[in-house]
């Protein structure tokens, strides 16, 4: 007689042929809505949709298809028109985004939105979810990203070099329907060489920023950005630099230009193909190379460095009663001049700062207007050299020491700062109030010869633009300049 088997029995049997069951059909039940938009074509914000075409793929097979012409409500512009060949008769009597909302809904409702560049199309048909006052939040994948991981080494991945390079028909190209018909196909073979879906899900991981990392940058290129301080530089598909900043943390930095929502950020995104960086170990030295890179290079999604100004200029002179004045004028000729300032309140600060520390006259500063004697609200110093109850003699010589003290920063210095790691310092080396370079050096190397920093430094050009950083710096840290000829960096 055959034993019965008790049903608890076949669980573990159960269980086990589970593991036989193909992964790839488990896999491929994803309902995937590849989508492409045509739009009016301002960027991320304040562009609307003038048409959109939506493909339903379920076990690579094409389950459902919505395409619609789209009235944006606003001029096309004749560029746009050009490119497209949507005009604005062409969508006068086309439905209006609102009236097709739910038909987009529930086409992508429980799928995975999947476009060739997918941040665009999804941002700007959320943008337009918003601005009827709806949600709309879809898992994304980007078939650009997708393609550079699993068709590698390829020149272009724009769709239609892709295209081209795949064998797959590209017709009707910056339309709807024909961009998305290519994409579906494009789609399929990415989904033909990830069959197990690894690639897929790691994107997928909400960990990933795959979703969200411009379409031509390698993960792998972000990864390696260190957490340091220092200047990083955004290069496009020639190698050319488009963009260069400076970050206390290079990495976090160059992290948040992907995370914008500004249209500028936007479009240096989709122009980085590379990103370099330099690490400085202080933020002088960072702000002073990107200077440097910007005024080399131009780059072009940088702002234009602020246009030279004449600056205002500390001058000395005697009045008729033999005295010894200050005054801020506004001059070009700063080489001649005691100090100079980029802005007037720095100029004015610096002459009240010399009044109190070497008892002037506001007066004889040029801080007031007034011809008799001083009243400034604020300085209280005064002698009373103004209206003639102190000697000129005793007077001038105070002002001496104020311009000697004005002179220090046309002189020889360093200013030391943090080097790349622990055993070394960094220097930026000034000499006659000439920016020289920077460099670095050990920290247990003794320099006695201030010559010596001329063998350390790495040589740069001296500008309006270094100057600025310079003045600011000194202004915020003068204590940290070295003005010896003897100095020991440790």
């Amino acid at each position: 007689m055959r034993e019965k088997i008790p049903f608890f029995g076949f669980i573990p049997i159960f269980g086990l042929l589970l593991t036989f069951i193909p992964k790839v059909y488990r896999m491929t039940s994803q309902r995937y809505s590849i989508i492409d938009v045509e739009t009016t074509g301002k960027g991320l914000h304040g562009s609307r949709i003038t048409e959109i075409c939506i493909v339903l793929l379920e076990d690579d097979q094409v389950i459902d298809k919505f395409t619609s012409l789209v009235n944006p409500e606003c001029i096309i512009p004749p560029f746009i028109t050009g490119l497209t060949g949507i005009d604005n008769a062409l969508v006068a009597d086309a439905p209006k985004f609102h009236e097709i909302v739910d038909d987009i809904e529930r086409m992508t409702r429980g799928s995975i939105f999947v476009a060739h560049n997918v941040n665009f199309d999804y941002n700007v048909l959320r943008g337009e979810f918003k601005m009827i006052g709806r949600d709309f939040n879809r898992k994304k994948l980007c078939t650009v990203r997708l393609s550079r991981k699993l068709i590698p080494k390829l020149y272009s991945y724009s769709l239609g070099k892709l295209c081209t390079s795949l064998g797959i028909p590209l017709n009707n190209r910056h339309r709807a329907e024909g961009d998305t018909d290519a994409t579906v196909l494009l789609f399929k073979k990415i989904l033909d060489l990830d069959p197990e879906r690894e690639t897929i899900n790691s994107f997928l991981n909400a960990r990933s920023k795959e979703a969200t990392l411009p379409p031509h940058l390698n993960k792998e290129n972000l990864e390696k950005l260190p957490e340091k301080t220092g200047i990083y530089l955004f290069l496009d598909q020639k190698g050319k630099i488009i963009y260069a900043g400076k970050a206390k943390n290079i990495k976090q930095r160059v992290t948040s230009h992907f995370y914008s929502k500004k249209n500028s950020e936007y479009l240096l995104a989709q122009e980085t193909y590379r990103i370099d960086y330099e690490v400085t170990g202080n933020e002088l030295i960072a702000l002073l190379l990107e200077s440097e890179k910007i005024a080399k290079h131009y780059p072009k999604f940088n702002r234009a460095q602020k246009k030279v100004q004449n600056p205002y200029c500390i001058v000395s002179y005697q009045n008729k009663a033999g005295a010894k004045q200050l005054a801020l004028i506004r001059s070009k000729y700063k080489d001649s001049a005691l100090d100079y300032f980029f802005t007037r309140a720095q100029g004015i600060e610096r002459l009240e700062q010399l009044c109190q520390e070497f008892e002037l006259c506001p007066r004889f500063c040029g801080l007031q207007d007034t011809t008799g004697h001083c009243s400034h609200y604020k300085i209280k110093s005064c002698h009373g050299v103004c209206i003639r109850e102190e000697e000129v003699t005793a007077y001038n010589a105070r002002v001496d020491k104020a311009i000697c003290a004005l002179n220090r920063m046309n002189q020889d210095f360093v200013i030391p700062c943090a080097g790349r790691n622990e055993e070394e310092s960094a220097v930026v080396l000034v000499r006659e109030g000439i920016y020289r370079g920077y460099g670095y050096v050990e920290k247990d190397k003794q320099i006695t010869d201030f010559n010596e920093f001329e063998n350390i430094i790495i040589p740069q050009k001296n500008s309006y633009h270094t100057e600025r950083i310079l003045k600011s710096h000194i202004r915020e840290y003068g204590s940290a300049c070295i003005l010896s000829a003897s100095v020991s960096v440790q």
